[in-house]
């Protein structure tokens, strides 16, 4: 850690930590005892903790957005304080707040998406469970962060839902700012007729705002740069037949499958093409089309409407890489913390697949702008922060190519090794069990009244990833809290 050398589970620093000048200017270190308590509860951590804060001052140029960008400063001059949650200190260490430049990217307030029309098909379960509900994450790409539309719609589709729950989900999501309308669909219909149903009716509704772009996607899809998404849908002629996508990043869910947009990524038509399957609708979606979309997994919507644009017309898939379906389980830090600027995430919400909180971390485009959710920094002590998901530290150095991303994630259900080189790249073996690396995640961030971003980032002692060979002993005795506050 710049002058700091690790020994053991701890991060000693050989500086005098009263060699600050006085005349430097510290923010307000002051540690929220109720806040850090419902941490505790809510992560499930010890009394005993070892817990980091720094300020960083954003500061806007006109730069372009880096794969990773050098701060020539420690993150953390000295070794984190040893709290007691039930006895917090008032304020914690202190240290003059960084200064660092990122891009003048666009705020989500000023998009204007009005172009973007989507589909999605869901249940009220869902829509309402507590771990999963997409609400909230709908919001951050549908609306402007402050509670009113952003201009884009959405066509949500209900399963066997009652004329009560379609009621309550419409006041629920105007309130949150959307431009909904909602309706009922059958479970009765089989899967991917009623998947393929979606664009029809996108077609139909599109007519009434001229929409440019008909997208379909699944409840768990989010957006994280709506400026971002318009800009690169701005290189297509809208008035062309197009059909954009992304492959799915496992060659073998394109073998499976077909090569084909995969709609988890979010699917993107324009308008006329749309009128084409709409017209082409009732012949693409009968018992011997569903049945051909059967890939030995059940009949696949993506399938069906791949079927339904390839037999009716000249166009194929334009692909768009941006786009991302995540069909891997397990650890996905290594894809989060490659660099990227995605276009669209999918698979997010556990289960089968991984989870993150993409909601959680593109808050920070409120106060910083929207090229630095996910943008990387590379400090002097050996820490790399990936912007709205991890602060990670690399005791022995950075000694591995920093441009390829660490394979930490599985394919499902047969991994080979190189499922996925063709879409993400080879990638670099992980560092988990090796005694080199070690991360605390974003769980949650907050925008504060004074427009900062106040991120907190945790570790547990007993991660299986955290130790210094595999099965050995742990990194850390301690877990730990590294909270970040994002100042504009």
């Amino acid at each position: 850690m710049g002058a700091s050398v690790k020994s053991g589970n701890k991060i000693l620093n050989t500086r005098n930590p009263f060699a600050r000048l006085a005349t430097e200017r510290l923010p307000d270190c002051a540690i929220d005892a109720a806040r850090l308590q419902s941490l505790r509860s809510k992560y499930a951590l010890a009394d005993k903790i070892e817990y980091g804060q720094r300020h960083i001052n954003i500061r806007r140029e006109d730069i372009p957005r880096k794969p990773l960008t050098s701060i020539h400063s420690d993150l953390f001059p000295e070794d984190f304080e040893v709290v007691d949650i039930s006895n917090p200190p008032s304020s914690s260490i202190c240290w003059k707040a960084l200064e660092i430049p990122v891009p003048k990217s666009p705020y989500p307030k000023t998009v204007d998406a009005s172009d973007l029309l989507f589909g999605i098909s869901t249940t009220y379960k869902r829509l309402y469970d507590k771990k999963i509900s997409p609400i909230k994450e709908w919001a951050h790409w549908l609306t402007d962060g402050n509670g009113k539309s952003n201009g884009a719609g959405l066509i949500l589709r209900l399963i066997d839902a009652s004329e009560e729950q379609l009621n309550t989900t419409r006041q629920d999501l105007a309130d949150a700012g959307i431009d909904v309308k909602v309706f009922n669909t059958e479970s009765s219909i089989e899967m991917a007729k009623r998947y393929l149903s979606l664009l029809p009716a996108l077609y139909y509704d599109h007519q009434e705002k001229s929409r440019k772009w008909l997208v379909m996607c699944d409840d768990d899809t989010f957006f994280p740069s709506m400026h971002r998404l318009l800009d690169q849908l701005s290189f297509y002629n809208h008035e062309a037949d197009l059909y954009i996508g992304t492959l799915s990043e496992d060659v073998n869910n394109i073998q499976r499958h077909g090569s084909q947009a995969f709609g988890g990524a979010g699917v993107f038509f324009t308008a006329h093409l749309a009128g084409v399957v709409t017209q082409n609708y009732e012949s693409c979606s009968t018992p011997k089309k569903i049945q051909e979309a059967n890939s030995g997994w059940g009949p696949q919507g993506d399938i069906l409407l791949r079927k339904c644009v390839y037999e009716n017309t000249e166009v194929r898939l334009t692909l768009l890489r941006d786009l991302h379906q995540l069909d891997f389980t397990g650890d996905a830090s290594g894809f989060y913390e490659s660099g990227i600027a995605p276009l669209s995430l999918h698979h997010f919400k556990g289960g089968i697949w991984h989870e993150a909180e993409p909601y959680q971390g593109a808050k920070i485009n409120h106060a910083c702008g929207e090229d630095c959710f996910l943008q990387r920094f590379l400090f002097a002590d050996e820490f790399i922060v990936t912007n709205g998901y991890s602060v990670a530290y690399y005791p022995g150095g950075i000694t591995f190519d920093v441009n390829q991303m660490e394979r930490t994630f599985h394919a499902l259900p047969d991994d080979h090794g190189w499922n996925m080189d063709f879409m993400l790249g080879p990638g670099r073996q992980s560092l988990a069990e090796t005694g080199r690396k070690v991360a605390w995640e974003l769980k949650e961030s907050e925008q504060q009244d004074d427009g900062s971003v106040r991120q907190v980032y945790i570790r547990h002692f007993n991660d299986w990833r955290w130790r210094e060979s595999p099965g050995g002993k742990e990194m850390f005795k301690l877990d730990g809290i590294v909270e970040l506050i994002w100042v504009p």
